[in-house]
């Protein structure tokens, strides 16, 4: 399976499991991963991970080869929202937000783009210190798209968050937990991760889903947000300027924009 769920003693452990892609998305993984979020209302505190020793390289530059021919259906896509304000490409990400208990992601190898954004949308995120964390759209000529506008602004100032989107740099685990985009660093970060799950699940429910529900209803932007998210990111999908830079990363060459 492409996303594995496991629940033990409360403890719901969801694990991309594309080990050979470094947990690269494909389509079945978005999917896959708004259904898992779904299917948990009997966990009290989840984890999600990677599989093989990476949370996620972000989009399978398949899946991105494969949009560029259907950027009509991609688009239209983007434009269907449901009553949370998310579209197909956004649930994977802000499903957790709307889970009532919390959800913590346990960070080792790559957390690039969509894995990123993934991470971002959890309560809580444990990362190894030699982790590579990266906002990486911008290397591609686009925003991040998948609910950035509901989980960065609790995490950093303006500035430091248009630094990383535009730039695409690389972090370390430590550097990002310095930044405040990463809650604590660990040399285990699944154990870890699961740790605190164990101690999070021993609290009173309705006080753990209060505490999230009024962080998420003050901190975070609204279903607004989302859709400027996906009005500005499908303008630039297919553009020229979009176009050359997915090719300049490809062929390993310095973009030349117009």
């Amino acid at each position: 399976m492409i996303v594995t769920t496991e629940i033990e003693g409360g403890i719901a452990t969801v694990t991309l499991n594309r080990p050979e892609k470094l947990n690269a998305w494909s389509l079945e993984m978005f999917e896959a991963l708004s259904d898992a979020a779904g299917q948990l209302g009997g966990a009290r505190a989840v984890v999600i991970t990677g599989a093989g020793g990476a949370f996620s390289a972000g989009l399978d530059l398949a899946v991105m080869a494969s949009m560029a021919g259907k950027l009509d259906d991609v688009k239209a896509r983007m434009a269907e929202a449901d009553e949370t304000g998310a579209n197909f490409y956004q649930r994977p990400v802000t499903a957790w937000a709307h889970l009532p208990v919390p959800v913590i992601a346990a960070i080792e190898g790559v957390c690039f783009g969509a894995g990123m954004q993934l991470a971002l949308g959890a309560d809580f995120r444990i990362a190894a210190p030699d982790a590579r964390l990266s906002i990486m759209e911008a290397r591609w000529g686009l925003i991040p798209d998948m609910g950035i506008t509901q989980s960065l602004p609790k995490l950093l100032r303006a500035d430091e968050a248009k630094m990383l989107m535009m730039t695409g740099r690389q972090l370390s685990g430590t550097d990002a937990c310095d930044m405040g985009l990463v809650t604590e660093v660990s040399t285990a970060p699944l154990e870890r991760a699961r740790s605190l799950a164990e101690e999070l699940a021993a609290r009173s429910p309705e006080a753990l889903s209060g505490a999230k529900q009024l962080v998420e209803e003050v901190w975070a932007g609204g279903p607004d947000a989302l859709k400027l998210e996906a009005d500005l990111q499908a303008a630039l999908m297919g553009s020229p300027n979009q176009m050359e830079a997915v090719m300049a990363n490809m062929q390993k060459r310095a973009p030349k924009f117009g």
